[in-house]
């Protein structure tokens, strides 16, 4: 699908693509941005940094096929559960089959924008590398990395804390509260230091 018929389909009716699947993209443009800021300072004017900006590019490029695959991922996630809700209910089995059908579904649903937060954080940690130590001529766009990273991060939590919501399984609504919880507060560290080193740049 090319990023015009993505967008297209985010505006549609259809509950798929929704928020998940854009701060999962988010997330994949950040990873972009951060290669490209790394690949910048890779050459002549900058020796005694291209060793470790190609580690960050090739980084980056991992982040962000990670990132494109939860887009669909987050999506079918979703998808199971609307699937999920559509079983039938006529007996008490049928009840029953079907309501731990709904819970192992959205389960499976906390699952792709918790992989998008923890990832998101990794982006941030390399957004902060090239903030600091990159290009400067491109410090802007690290900066819009850092950016892009957080939205993920945090649109990530919102669709994690959704489903939990849903979720009657209190040790797993505990640990994925956990889990979120940590990657925000680092992610949130990270966002901070990365504005920081931008306005140290753009000064």
């Amino acid at each position: 699908m090319s990023l015009g018929g993505f967008a297209e389909a985010l505006a549609s009716h259809s509950a798929t693509p929704g928020g998940g699947c854009a701060s999962a993209l988010s997330g994949a443009l950040a990873a972009s941005l951060v290669a490209m800021v790394a690949r910048t300072t890779i050459g002549e004017k900058f020796p005694d940094r291209s060793a470790e900006m190609g580690q960050i590019a090739a980084d980056g490029d991992r982040l962000r096929d990670e990132l494109l695959d939860l887009v669909d991922e987050d999506a079918a996630a979703f998808d199971r559960v609307m699937d999920a809700f559509r079983l039938p209910k006529e007996t008490p089995e049928e009840q029953d089959a079907r309501s731990a059908a709904i819970q192992d579904a959205y389960r499976g649903a906390t699952d792709p924008p918790l992989r998008v937060s923890r990832l998101s954080v990794r982006v941030l940690e390399l957004a902060r590398a090239v903030a600091e130590q990159g290009n400067p001529n491109a410090v802007s766009d690290a900066g819009v990395a850092a950016l892009l990273a957080a939205t993920s991060l945090e649109g990530g939590a919102l669709n994690v804390r959704i489903n939990l919501g849903s979720i009657k399984d209190e040790e797993l609504r505990s640990d994925r509260e956990r889990d979120v919880n940590e990657a925000q507060t680092r992610g949130r560290e990270l966002l901070g230091q990365v504005q920081a080193a931008v306005r140290d740049g753009l000064s």
